[in-house]
């Protein structure tokens, strides 16, 4: 290993944490979908079935992280996930959504935007799917 490549500590970490996140949010999900159900665009159809599908898939995600057989794929599953979701986060802050009632300031959309790729990169690498930007180049 790289000395400057970060442990497999950090790795184990940031896969942790993602477990917390993605488990959290997924029970959310299922807990109060009317209020993630506003923020769906209205292309997307089925929208109360696709905030729930999307709480199973947290779930699930977050459960693949910690099944080690399973972190590859969960890893892959959880970027796509962020991938897919992130046109409702683009609609919730350009449509200027309120969610019952209450609408967000761009000190919200603004990061929650931003970090979509870093979280999209957590996951591909808590599930051990790239080592970038740590790996050492082949030669």
């Amino acid at each position: 290993m790289d000395s400057a490549a970060p442990s497999q500590t950090f790795r184990a970490a940031l896969r942790w944490t993602l477990v917390v996140v993605f488990a959290g949010a997924g029970l959310l999900h299922l807990k109060s979908p009317h209020a993630f159900e506003q923020i769906v665009p209205a292309w997307v159809p089925y929208p109360h079935q696709v905030v729930l599908a999307t709480g199973v898939a947290e779930l699930l995600g977050a459960a693949g992280l910690v099944i080690t057989p399973m972190r590859w794929l969960a890893g892959w599953g959880l970027a796509a996930y962020a991938l897919c979701v992130w046109p409702a986060n683009f609609h919730h802050a350009f449509a200027n959504v309120a969610i019952d009632g209450v609408t967000l300031s761009w000190a919200y959309h603004g990061p929650r935007l931003v970090f979509q790729p870093v979280l999209i990169w957590a996951a591909l690498y808590a599930g051990t799917v790239i080592d970038w930007p740590w790996a050492r180049q082949r030669s």
